[in-house]
């Protein structure tokens, strides 16, 4: 199973024009988004820590930890998401294994990365 075909059923697709935002660092998040077409980037405190493409997802952390968006997506050519809200994501996690696997593959790498650009505080 192809992780992707798991929402080309959804019926709520978010069209983001180029240099849009789908949501801000800070603000509340209640959805995931699955890329389907486009190019987007993630931002933290103005600067970009990943380049998404088709297939990609962002805002997954929401859904597993309600709080406010630890990064801004800004769409860098015209897009279009699939919207997933918390109950299609539960049933997701439920129902498919593979789907929940490949959620927490994503926030691990995500971290790795992130844990990179962190630069080490020195001893004073």
């Amino acid at each position: 199973m192809v992780f992707f075909e798991l929402f080309t059923h959804n019926p709520t697709i978010v069209k983001i024009p180029a240099g849009s935002a789908l949501f801000s660092e800070d603000e509340d998040g209640h959805m995931m988004y699955v890329l389907t077409a486009g190019t987007a980037e993630v931002i933290v405190n103005n600067r970009v820590v990943e380049s998404l493409g088709h297939g990609s997802i962002v805002g997954e952390m929401g859904l597993v930890s309600p709080g406010p968006r630890s990064a801004s997506v800004v769409a860098v050519s015209d897009c279009e998401f699939v919207e997933v809200d918390e109950k299609r994501f539960q049933f997701l996690v439920q129902q498919t294994p593979f789907f929940a696997t490949q959620v927490m593959r994503v926030m691990a790498e995500r971290l790795r990365h992130v844990n990179q650009l962190v630069t080490p505080v020195e001893d004073i």
